[in-house]
């Protein structure tokens, strides 16, 4: 009897060092798993606004911020993404690749917007402060898209008219000002495409819609709390530290007259460091205001 009971108290330090072992993996593969689906795994992001300015509802697909790698989310995962809500038009809105990436990631956006068109997609895109490269915007232009630098022009989308204007700015100076360059229409749906956000301005300007991308959402999002750190203003929980400050991380943003969207992406440039911010696909529906 004195034999089995030393056996079983020599045991017993063996079993608990083994529960707390398989504990610990256990965690290790419970945060391998939320890490991966907030860097890893795209969502469709369904937004709408609506607009006294059209009689049919339109529906725009909004790409961004790519930063193509080897690894990580494929083109025929977004492409299908889209491809299922059936929009009317595909807009890439820059930052595609990061800069001095190798001609087989500058490569990969073209590829995704060839097969676009090859589906009957109309793409419009403005480039970022990374995919400036002029062989690439040569090659986009090739497949066939509409490559907009301090372009705009009208094309009409379900039978409204829809004025398009894009902008490739990698930075704005004191004196910028839209207004130097485009005109609004009060006749037609103005719609400004920017990589980079910039709501004083862009709210000067007046477009009825102008969609952004370029702040990856802030990255690291807290529940109820927003963004863990604004790039912007360089503050730590910006929303708590200073309520009166505005936070133009992602989503909607009003101003008179008009609208700001700003779509967090879909790469996880300078590193994987999304949480409760997932890659995104935008479909943004404008919807006839009765």
């Amino acid at each position: 009897m004195s034999e089995k009971k030393e056996t079983k108290q020599s045991e017993a330090p063996k079993i608990e060092t083994q529960k707390k072992k398989s504990g610990k993996w256990l965690w290790i593969v419970i945060l391998f798993i939320i890490w991966w689906f907030n860097n890893y795994t795209l969502k469709t992001n369904s937004v709408s606004m609506k607009s006294a300015k059209i009689s049919s509802k339109m529906r725009f697909a909004v790409i961004s911020d790519l930063h193509a790698t080897k690894h990580g989310i494929k083109n025929k995962t977004i492409f299908e993404a889209v491809d299922k809500e059936k929009p009317d038009v595909v807009f890439f809105l820059g930052d595609m690749y990061t800069r001095e990436s190798e001609r087989e990631l500058m490569s990969k956006p073209v590829e995704l917007a060839e097969e676009f068109i090859s589906a009957g997609y109309p793409v419009y895109a403005v480039t970022g402060e990374h995919d400036t490269d002029r062989e690439y915007i040569n090659d986009l232009e090739n497949a066939g898209v509409n490559v907009l630098e301090y372009e705009s022009e009208y094309i009409d989308v379900k039978g409204n008219r829809v004025h398009l204007m894009g902008i490739d700015n990698v930075y704005y100076s004191s004196t910028f000002d839209l207004r130097n360059e485009f005109s609004t229409d009060e006749n037609s749906f103005d719609l400004l495409l920017a990589h980079i956000p910039n709501y004083e301005k862009f709210a000067a300007f007046g477009a009825d819609l102008t969609i952004c991308a370029d702040t990856h959402g802030d990255m690291v999002q807290l529940p109820f709390l927003g963004p863990l750190y604004d790039t912007e203003t360089k503050k730590w929980l910006p929303k708590l530290s200073d309520k009166e400050l505005n936070i133009y991380d992602k989503g909607f943003f009003d101003y008179d007259g008009g609208k700001m969207f700003i779509t967090s992406g879909i790469g996880v440039y300078p590193g994987p460091f999304r949480f409760n911010n997932r890659p995104e696909v935008v479909i943004l529906d404008v919807e006839p205001k009765r």
